[in-house]
């Protein structure tokens, strides 16, 4: 049998053919933006941005991550209100498969959610760390890469991002240079600005350094080789686990590129970000109503970064403020933002 879908208003026309037949049919499909509730994640390093740009209380205290859209396992996202609360990510996925994700993303994923979408408040630096890419994962973890964007939203005056190689080395001198504690020296580092881009394939060695609050986009992957941890120790005197052998295999030791984006296309007041083999994200500025189209291929999630916006697709909307994320399903067909703020659009490759 072959099916072939294409959206028309709010209907699916699907044409089939079977045993030389062809028929057609058509189905409605009727899904609001979904908003998912929050996983936020305490860790040592972390502070209170996250909270204060939601406007939200919590009594947890150093609130590093933000997971907004996540399928990763013992942290999947849950629909927060409107006819599916209560649903996971996953549940949403097995009752409208292609609806939801899209025709590319199912062909290419099959029924697994390929991103993960993050606010990171960095109140202290972070390890520098690497991920390995999806060869890898796949033969250690059985998981995809992680490759990575960062979009900055808020820096303190002193916030530095560090990413990328300063110079080509090799698996040996990264061994000489992590036992006489110089692996730092050969990691480029910048100076951080609100607004500044990242894009980070995997491979490649980074850190996020204190003072940053930014949003990441990121394959669907929960895999960390650490680095270096400044040689820092916790209350009982212990430093943290390094991975020293695992990330030996994982270093891109050849990718000198400049991580930092500072060049960007425009068209029609949408600037591209980033657009890589999994994933592409581009920011729009919204200061009056806008019309977008869907075709069917992939889904589309949207980040407030700042300001509020008004998200209307199939008839329903939701409001979204600075710190606030929404699913859009790759069959609503199109969707209209509305208000004053800037989002970030990102659909899967």
């Amino acid at each position: 049998m072959i099916k072939n879908n294409k959206i028309k208003g709010n209907k699916i026309l699907i044409l089939s053919v079977y045993n030389g037949k062809v028929s057609l049919m058509t189905t409605n499909f009727h899904i609001a933006p979904l908003v998912f509730q929050p996983i936020l994640k305490k860790v040592i390093w972390g502070g209170d941005k996250i909270c204060k740009l939601k406007g939200i209380v919590t009594p947890e205290g150093n609130i590093g991550e933000s997971w907004e859209i996540s399928q990763v396992p013992g942290s999947e996202s849950v629909v927060a209100k409107g006819k599916y609360k209560n649903l996971s990510l996953t549940q949403l996925i097995d009752q409208f498969g292609h609806e939801l994700l899209g025709d590319e993303v199912v062909k290419k994923y099959g029924k697994r959610f390929p991103l993960l979408v993050k606010f990171i408040d960095a109140n202290d630096n972070l390890s520098v760390q690497v991920h390995p890419n999806d060869e890898l994962a796949r033969e250690r973890h059985g998981s995809s890469g992680k490759s990575e964007m960062w979009y900055i939203i808020s820096t303190e005056s002193h916030a530095k991002i560090f990413a990328g190689m300063k110079e080509e080395i090799n698996p040996e001198l990264y061994e000489k240079k992590i036992m006489d504690d110089s692996f730092l020296d050969s990691v480029e580092s910048y100076e951080s600005k609100k607004d500044d881009v990242y894009y980070l394939p995997a491979g490649t060695v980074h850190a996020i350094g204190s003072g940053n609050l930014l949003a990441e986009i990121q394959q669907s992957s929960d895999i960390t080789y650490r680095i270096y941890d400044y040689n820092r120790k916790d209350a009982d005197g212990n430093t943290r686990e390094l991975h020293t052998g695992l990330a030996k295999d994982a270093i891109d030791y050849t990718n000198t590129e400049k991580c930092h984006k500072e060049e960007f296309s425009e068209k029609d007041g949408i600037i591209s970000l980033v657009d890589c083999e999994h994933f592409s994200t581009s920011k729009i500025k919204i200061d009056s109503k806008r019309e977008f189209q869907i075709n069917g291929d992939s889904f589309r999630i949207i980040v407030c970064t700042e300001g509020r916006i008004k998200l209307t697709s199939n008839g329903e909307s939701v409001e979204l403020s600075a710190g606030f994320s929404a699913l859009i399903p790759a069959y609503a067909h199109s969707y209209q933002l509305d208000g004053h703020g800037t989002v970030l659009v990102t659909k899967a490759r």
